[in-house]
């Protein structure tokens, strides 16, 4: 009984964010298609932030009306609704309508917010959902959570993309004195991936419907409540969090000098202690990080990916996305196993990631001429440097995490004001700057002629 709910559970986690890590890991296919071409990240970057209105939503209802709102009709409903918007994706993501003079792709907006509004409310309403459960299958629910990034990623590589061909296509001259002239332009032509988009959209439906059936599963399956041993103390006690509790054995016994020779076996067990409190200044710098981390991988560096990557060609675009994805879980698992707390190599670490961010930046505004073009070290370098950009700033961000966990939860409640904040700011600095001002420039990887 216990694996049967094990693998429910992490059935359950992977339809988490399932969908929106499947399109983004799409995208190199998608932006050779639609309309917006390589300006098409922009876009989506500020669609999903647009999707917290969901979580706003539940927030705002669980205030006014505590204990009403029930989780698991409200997940019933959101994974229903990704099922059906997933379908829709399938057979309507290539429709296009004119607006202000121009082909937008209004199918595919409209139904990427509705995969947005599902996978941002699953961060509201899953959890409290999996409380209910006994302790042990939070972990698994979270390796489900994680494989919604990794499971994409690898769909996506065996997929297959990048194979392209220069062809020269023929142009009739609108030439009245000489209609027979022609005109020949050098055009990249890319070859079919080992399966269609229109497919790839099919195995998120079956992920999304496997998460929805291991809910329906798991919503049968007894309950068990555990009291909380903070209702079982004195309220004047000097007891803190119940998680700085466990995770600080600093906080675990306020007298130390009463402890037995039993207890002073028992501590060397034990893990190491840790810092319990921060002051304002560590506090600031630790809040600093988090709005930088997630401004830059939610919003900055993700609307100017196309132009980092492609002129360095499909390929490198496709292992960009599909590795930066599957570098994600990864980066959290190795945080689970090898947590480092100092927020000096934190700090550090968040700086190397900023510099490759840094340079995947500068290869973007080089556009469409970017440094060691046409060449594999350069492919290699900007792959690299995407994943090493995603990993390094993820594993920081979970160990922030874990950090104001301990604190309190108005720490943590900070802590997503903090993350909204840094990805609504980013997404919204990026999309003039693509999109209006159109600093970044495309190009064709056959016929643009770049400087020696």
């Amino acid at each position: 009984m216990s694996l049967y709910i094990h693998i429910l559970a992490c059935a359950f986690g992977l339809g988490s964010w399932v969908a929106i890590n499947g399109l983004w890991v799409e995208l190199p296919l998608i932006v050779n298609v639609l309309p917006e071409a390589w300006d098409l990240p922009s876009y989506l970057t500020v669609i999903i932030q647009l999707a917290n209105l969901g979580p706003l939503i539940v927030t705002i209802a669980h205030k006014l009306c505590p204990g009403r709102l029930r989780e698991n009709v409200v997940i019933c409903v959101v994974l229903t609704i990704g099922v059906l918007v997933c379908i829709l994706l399938t057979v309507f993501w290539r429709n296009t309508t004119v607006f202000l003079g121009a082909q937008r792709s209004t199918a595919f907006f409209v139904l990427t917010f509705f995969l947005a509004l599902v996978d941002c409310t699953s961060s509201v309403t899953f959890l409290p959902f999996m409380m209910q459960l006994p302790a042990k299958y939070i972990t698994t629910y979270f390796i489900g959570e994680g494989l919604s990034g990794f499971v994409p990623g690898l769909v996506a590589l065996g997929q297959g993309v990048g194979m392209f061909k220069c062809v020269n296509v023929s142009q009739t001259l609108s030439n009245l004195s000489q209609p027979g002239d022609e005109s020949f332009v050098v055009e990249t032509q890319y070859l079919p991936p080992n399966f269609s988009i229109e497919v790839f959209f099919s195995l998120l439906v079956v992920m999304m419907v496997v998460s929805l059936v291991a809910f329906a599963l798991l919503n049968r399956v007894p309950r068990t409540y555990e009291l909380s041993t903070e209702c079982l103390v004195h309220k004047s006690g000097p007891v803190n969090s119940m998680s700085g509790g466990l995770d600080n054995p600093a906080l675990s016994d306020p007298n130390p000098e009463t402890k037995t020779q039993e207890d002073d076996v028992k501590d060397q067990s034990r893990p190491l202690v840790v810092k319990p409190f921060y002051s304002c200044c560590e506090l600031a710098f630790i809040y600093f990080m988090v709005v930088w981390m997630n401004g830059a991988t939610n919003g900055l560096l993700p609307s100017v990916q196309t132009y980092s990557c492609m002129p360095y060609g499909n390929m490198a675009y496709h292992l960009s996305a599909a590795l930066a994805s599957v570098a994600n879980p990864l980066a959290c698992i190795i945080a689970m196993f090898a947590p480092k707390r100092s927020l000096v190599f934190l700090g550090v670490l968040c700086l190397l990631g900023t510099g490759f961010g840094g340079f995947n930046m500068a290869m973007a505004a080089m556009s469409p001429c970017p440094l060691m073009q046409g060449s594999p070290v350069g492919e290699a370098i900007i792959v690299l440097s995407w994943v090493f950009f995603t990993g390094l700033l993820s594993y920081v961000k979970v160990m922030v995490g874990v950090i104001l966990r301990d604190q309190s939860h108005n720490a943590l409640v900070w802590c997503g004001a903090a993350v909204q904040l840094g990805s609504l700011v980013g997404s919204l600095i990026m999309f003039p700057l693509v999109n209006i001002y159109h600093l970044f420039q495309s190009g064709d990887f056959c016929s643009t002629k770049c400087p020696l």
